[in-house]
C-alpha cells in the first residue's frame, strides 16, 4: 500500500546538491514526487510510495549529500497519494 509524506528539511541544504541527490535517492527507492528549494532556505520534499521506502528516504534526508548540514526534518502525511504517484520523482 502506498502513502505520501511531506518533508521540510532545514539547515545548510541549498547550494550543496541536495535536490539532485534527493532525486537520485528517491528514484533508487522507486518513489514518486518532487523536491524543491523554498525561499526561506529550506528544502521541501513530497514523496509517495511504500512506507518502508519512505522510511528509508526519511533516514537519508537526515544527513543528505556530502556538504549538507541537516538541522531538522519536519514530516507530515499527505492525503492525495494518487496525484503524487502519477509522476516520476522530479526537481522543481
Amino acid at each position: 500500500m502506498s502513502e505520501t509524506r511531506y518533508f521540510r528539511v532545514t539547515g545548510t541544504v541549498q547550494g550543496v546538491g541536495f535536490r539532485a541527490a534527493t532525486q537520485a535517492e528517491a528514484r533508487r527507492l522507486d518513489l514518486a514526487g518532487w523536491v524543491a528549494n523554498r525561499p526561506d532556505g529550506d528544502v521541501e520534499v513530497t514523496a509517495a510510495g511504500p512506507a518502508e521506502a519512505l522510511d528509508t528516504l526519511a533516514r537519508w534526508l537526515g544527513h543528505g549529500p556530502a556538504g549538507a548540514v541537516v538541522r531538522e526534518i519536519a514530516e507530515t502525511g499527505v492525503a492525495d497519494t494518487q496525484t503524487v504517484l502519477q509522476q516520476p520523482f522530479e526537481i522543481r
